[in-house]
């Protein structure tokens, strides 16, 4: 599955401390799903981020790709000029995404009238996703909101999960709208009783994971309540339920915040990919104690701590506390969770980082762990019936150092290979993985990077790996 999850999140400009000089702290539930957000989107890892917003352009009969190989912006308009974000946008995604819109009549096609500058509803959510997940780690494809039909805007939504699988893309979608805008009589549009239904269709939708009934709110209402999100809501249903018609993957519906102090109402949403569930019985062990351990006995810990959280997130979707390490494994590092079924010696899945991205190695583990057994895209979520038939290798790794070819040493070293936005990586050490070589071929086929030349920067690295 190569769509992970969508996100909705509001773009007032004033959630930005730059901007609101204060202000913001009248929102702080939001400011908290911002950066809950954002979190979750820097452990998926995204290659690809699809944004909307209905800011960008709103055409009533056509929706916009911004063209071009890049983009900028800031906040000056809300002087904040300071407050930069700068994107490199995935042309390959971007054209394909073209070439099934077409292939479906729906109209859609690419602009650089106003492609070059990012609006504000795309700044403010990237603001906070940048303290995080900076925009160097993935590429984007801009999109508008859209008047057009609803069951129209829905297909849409259909073809960017299609391209997303087709180009075995990780993707995640991130969809930036406020909700109603008459919420208040003292507010910035004033009151309408159409506002806060809407605001509470919003949420039950939400709540009910009942996500194609966005295409069905009323339209009067809609416009009474002077939304400015829907027509994203609507195009993210349709490739959510892409996915789930196609694979057979689900995917939770989570209000993470809500609040409209202001008069506009905001709403912050997740919808991730769940892992697979099968009813297990208890061992005689664990019905003996009538619960289960937190964390499975190993003779390396971190070799533990990585099954047990496999172990807990998909039978009860949840992770254990993380736990003391002990005084022989660094503090934090970047590291590799690799799973492959024990009776046949295949990958099952692999998924990690490069540099730390949490305050201990421990729950950098966790992370890398839950993502191993369920989000990578080569491969279905682990179920409860493989459990008993993995193996897991920990690859702590070392910072990585710049290195020729003559440097390298396959048994030994790792690669990475960078061109732009493209980065590969290779493990140290691999059956069948020879020579550096080989090992630069993978690791540029990994990065979508056609040849290795003197354009391609190189570097290697050590691990320790626990088995």
């Amino acid at each position: 599955m190569a769509l992970t999850a969508a996100y909705i999140v509001p773009h007032p400009p004033l959630a930005v401390p730059e901007v609101g000089h204060g202000q913001e702290r009248g929102i702080q539930s939001t400011l908290d799903g911002y950066e809950e957000v954002a979190r979750r989107i820097a452990q998926q890892a995204p290659e690809t981020i699809v944004i909307i917003s209905p800011h960008t352009s709103y055409y009533a009969d056509w929706i916009q790709f911004a063209g071009g190989a890049e983009a900028s912006g800031d906040l000056g308009q809300f002087r904040a000029w300071d407050v930069k974000i700068h994107l490199t946008y995935d042309e390959q995604f971007r054209d394909a995404l073209e070439r099934a819109a077409a292939a479906r009549d729906i109209p859609a096609g690419q602009t650089d009238r106003r492609a070059k500058s990012l609006d504000h509803g795309m700044m403010v959510p990237l603001y906070f996703l940048d303290q995080v997940y900076p925009s160097e780690e993935y590429e984007a494809v801009s999109l508008g909101g859209s008047a057009l039909l609803r069951p129209v805007l829905m297909e849409f939504g259909r073809c960017i999960a299609s391209v997303a699988e087709a180009l075995d893309r990780r993707c995640v979608l991130l969809v930036s709208g406020d909700l109603a805008h008459k919420l208040k009589e003292d507010g910035p549009y004033g009151f309408d009783p159409a506002a806060p239904a809407f605001d509470e269709r919003f949420c039950e939708i939400v709540r009910s994971g009942e996500l194609n009934r966005f295409a069905s709110l009323d339209q009067k209402l809609c416009e009474d309540a002077a939304e400015c999100g829907l027509s994203g809501f609507v195009m993210m249903a349709g490739a959510l339920a892409e996915v789930t018609e196609q694979t057979g993957q689900t995917f939770s519906s989570e209000l993470i915040s809500y609040e409209g102090p202001f008069g506009v109402g905001y709403g912050v949403a997740a919808f991730e990919a769940e892992p697979a569930s099968a009813e297990e019985p208890e061992s005689s062990q664990d019905a003996a104690s009538g619960q289960e351990p937190d964390v499975a006995y190993s003779r390396d810990p971190l070799v533990g701590l990585a099954f047990e959280t496999i172990r807990l997130y998909v039978r009860e979707g949840r992770t254990p506390s993380p736990v003391p390490l002990g005084p022989d494994v660094p503090h934090a590092a970047g590291c590799f969770v690799s799973i492959h079924v024990r009776s046949t010696d295949e990958l099952r899945g692999c998924i990690g980082t490069i540099q730390p991205t949490c305050p201990s190695l421990a729950e950098e583990v966790i992370q890398n762990a839950v993502s191993a057994s369920t989000r990578d895209p080569r491969f279905p979520p682990i179920t409860s019936d493989e459990l008993d038939d993995l193996s897991i290798n920990v690859d702590v790794l070392f910072p990585p150092e710049p290195a020729t070819v003559a440097d390298l040493d396959a048994k030994r070293y790792g690669v990475i290979v960078t061109k732009g936005m493209h980065r590969g990586l290779l493990l140290p050490d691999l059956d069948g993985v020879d020579t550096p070589e080989q090992q630069i071929a993978i690791a540029c086929s990994k990065a979508n990077i056609s040849h290795f030349g003197p354009d391609v920067q190189l570097e290697r690295f050590e691990v320790v790996r626990h088995t």
